[in-house]
């Protein structure tokens, strides 16, 4: 089955923080949907940010005119195309925000979280590192797509800290992953056949550290026959009303039948 994605988009600097370091994309054309948190400061973070999400958006679009082009990384036969292209672009970006570092000593310490969602037919790819997430709201309900690459859910992954206990912790913010940081990086990626009607949601940590997840899974509820725009705007103001305490981003993504 093919179906047809409608998505949107918002960013916030939020109520504390002086500037935004987020980025997104929606590139509909190609079904592309990037959301990138930037780590570093001084408007470095913003860079990063920036850098990730353009150079994805340019391997996408390059790997679709050269189908047959050279792969610059490893190629899993376990994944459909588009996800090695979404994966492959993730590391390029890694490598272009490093070499950035390399040339201007005074952008060292950023950094920037990324995940991205690439469509082809009814299959969604889904590559990520570091704590933004992507979510899936199918028949009602939330279901979380990622694994947060954070200190804190590895000790969560491991049975040393609960849910509970993770989430108010002074190390929440501390990511084991991120574009940037090791000399490689890993990028976990993930399929899902969508069925219409179905949306997914691509947002960064300013999101999920104001709202949990069963209030997202409420927010979406509220707009599950509605208008996207909506959703997204009311998803951050509802970050911003409980402090706002980060930088917010959202990109939602529905999926409908093909006509």
């Amino acid at each position: 089955m093919t179906v047809r994605v409608v998505a949107c988009g918002r960013t916030d600097a939020g109520r504390v923080r002086s500037h935004n370091e987020d980025s997104f994309e929606i590139d509909e054309d190609r079904e592309l949907y990037v959301v990138a948190d930037g780590m570093g400061g001084h408007s470095h973070g913003e860079v990063a940010s920036r850098m990730a999400v353009d150079t994805i958006r340019r391997f996408v679009a390059e790997a679709e005119r050269e189908h047959d082009a050279t792969w610059p990384f490893a190629y899993d036969p376990d994944l459909q195309r588009h996800s090695n292209v979404l994966k492959a672009a993730v590391q390029l970006a890694h490598d272009q925000v490093l070499s950035a570092i390399r040339r201007d000593g005074n952008l060292f310490g950023m950094g920037t979280t990324v995940v991205g969602c690439l469509v082809r037919g009814d299959t969604a790819a889904v590559a990520h590192v570091g704590d933004s997430r992507a979510y899936r709201f199918h028949d009602g309900e939330l279901r979380l797509l990622t694994q947060d690459h954070t200190w804190v859910n590895e000790q969560v992954v491991a049975g040393i800290l609960s849910e509970e206990q993770a989430r108010d912790h002074p190390l929440k913010n501390v990511v084991t992953r991120a574009l940037g940081g090791d000399s490689e990086v890993q990028v976990d990626v993930t399929e899902i056949a969508l069925d219409p009607g179905d949306t997914l949601l691509l947002c960064s940590d300013g999101l999920t550290t104001m709202l949990d997840d069963r209030e997202i899974e409420a927010e979406l509820q509220k707009i599950a026959d509605g208008e996207l725009n909506g959703a997204c705007e009311a998803l951050v103001k509802e970050a911003n009303s409980r402090g706002g305490h980060d930088n917010v981003t959202v990109v939602l993504l529905r999926a409908e039948a093909e006509d």
